[in-house]
């Protein structure tokens, strides 16, 4: 069968721009797909690439999108190169709603699964955790690796102290620390039962994080060195016993992701990289068929968002180019609204 096939680049800017050990992130830019079969049935997509998190590139993205026909086949879709998984995820997600029909709004995505919210890097963090907590927050995530650690480490205590002994508090270093420095965070994590510190040191250093795994009673995530399904299964085969956090929108293939969590025995993690609510859906499925234990889910970063984007009105023009598609904007809205609503 053939689809027509149109996608749309978007934007969108951070309440407040995302600090992390990679740098200063302030918009989210990505690409919304829509496919059409030949009986009506619409399905939406989203690639949303996180180059320096080891995706191909949102300029790579266009490139590819644009050099497609107006319709594709599903061969095309399952053809699509791991080089650009972000791209293997959009276009996937969109080919299964419209083969399956299988409408989001029809369930509560966010009440089958908990979220993690997270919080801002810093002392704001002290202040920002209370507002999530009278959200329904009870897992929260914080931001390491950015500032001097004994300054950091100061926030930490001050966090960890104050927050609620039923609430659960995990780190995520982004690959920032070094193993010195690694140490003196899973000693201060021990002190506090923390849930877990996610990818303390670089993509480079799998072994010593092994060591690290074993030495502490805080346990060790990878996130940063599983990016993609080839990472993912190359540190699963080294002995990774640990979490393993898994971003579906930047994972690749979910048809090949979903067979390998099915097949093998990991204690996964499932995480936003600040996608719309169409990515959000699409990850979220995968999450609810594939996560095996009670960890929150790492998708709690609605709050990072102004509602004034272009969830918020048909009639914005962050969508490029807006006039010749104005039908489909107005279905995109619509979409959108239910997947608010639920």
């Amino acid at each position: 069968m053939k689809y027509s096939f149109e996608f749309h680049p978007y934007s969108r800017k951070f309440k407040q721009p995302l600090v992390t050990s990679h740098g200063l992130w302030k918009t989210r830019e990505g690409i919304i797909l829509r496919l059409k079969d030949e009986t009506g049935s619409v399905g939406f997509g989203e690639i949303a690439p996180l180059e320096w998190f080891g995706s191909e590139s949102l300029q790579q993205a266009l490139e590819f999108c644009n050099q497609l026909p107006s319709e594709i086949t599903s061969d095309d879709v399952f053809a699509i190169p791991k080089q650009l998984p972000a791209c293997q995820f959009g276009f996937e997600s969109a080919l299964s709603e419209v083969k399956f029909i299988e409408k989001y709004n029809k369930f509560n995505l966010e009440k089958i699964i908990s979220f993690s919210g997270l919080l801002p890097s810093g002392k704001t963090a002290l202040d920002t955790w209370k507002r999530l907590w009278n959200q329904g927050y009870r897992t929260f995530k914080w931001k390491i690796g950015i500032t001097n650690i004994v300054e950091e480490l100061k926030v930490f205590h001050s966090l960890a102290y104050s927050l609620p002994q039923e609430a659960k508090l995990r780190l995520d270093a982004n690959a920032g620390l070094t193993l010195p420095e690694a140490v003196e965070w899973l000693k201060a994590c021990d002190r506090y039962a923390i849930e877990f510190l996610e990818q303390p040191l670089p993509v480079t250093e799998l072994e010593s994080m092994l060591k690290l795994s074993k030495s502490y009673s805080t346990r060790l995530a990878l996130d940063e060195s599983i990016a993609n399904i080839d990472q993912l299964k190359a540190c699963y085969k080294k002995g990774w016993q640990g979490i393993f956090v898994i971003k579906p929108a930047i994972a690749g293939s979910p048809k090949l992701l979903r067979e390998f969590c099915k097949n093998q025995k990991i204690d996964a993690v499932f995480s936003s990289v600040f996608e719309t609510r169409i990515g959000t859906s699409a990850g979220l499925k995968l999450a609810t068929e594939l996560n095996k234990n009670n960890l929150a889910a790492g998708f709690g970063v609605t709050h990072w968002f102004s509602k004034e984007d272009f969830l918020s009105s048909p009639d914005t023009h962050t969508f490029r180019p807006y006039e010749p598609c104005k039908p489909i904007f107005q279905e995109l809205w619509t979409k959108l609204s239910k997947l608010s609503n639920t």
